[in-house]
């Protein structure tokens, strides 16, 4: 093993994850097929650790396993442009406003429910909120 050669431990070590998600990462195709030591060792090369923290960083900003592995697909692809790119990164734009929307609908209709309970020590079998919750019509 040469020096520049890492073992799937110091990957995830470098990488800021743990060696669990170095192989998940693997079995996603999200990793290049790694070397073997003539012990059997996978090995990884330095820009590897570069991809775990990319994917690291697109999954903390939202985008989902196969969406990262299309951003990969275009880092390489000869033909792929910045507008490739740009496309994914307002499809996800467009996916986390829908998401918005419906929080928001959903955190209305919570204070809704809220504002026709009195909170008081009433039985809750003439419970408003949860009146509502049972009608069709309630929300």
């Amino acid at each position: 093993m040469s020096e520049t050669e890492l073992t799937r431990g110091e990957l995830a070590k470098l990488g800021g994850v743990n060696r669990e998600t170095i192989r998940f990462y693997e079995r996603n195709g999200l990793l290049p097929e790694p070397l073997r030591s003539t012990s059997g060792y996978c090995l990884f090369t330095p820009a590897t650790v570069r991809r775990v923290r990319f994917i690291k960083r697109a999954q903390a900003v939202g985008f989902s396993l196969n969406e990262i592995k299309r951003l990969l697909e275009l880092q390489t692809a000869p033909d792929a442009t910045r507008g490739d790119v740009r496309l994914l990164v307002e499809a996800k734009v467009a996916d986390i406003d829908e998401k918005l929307a419906a929080l928001h609908a959903m955190r209305h209709a919570l204070l809704k429910l809220l504002d026709i309970c009195p909170g008081d020590a009433g039985s809750v079998h003439d419970c408003p909120i949860l009146d509502s919750l049972e009608d069709e019509d309630g929300l």
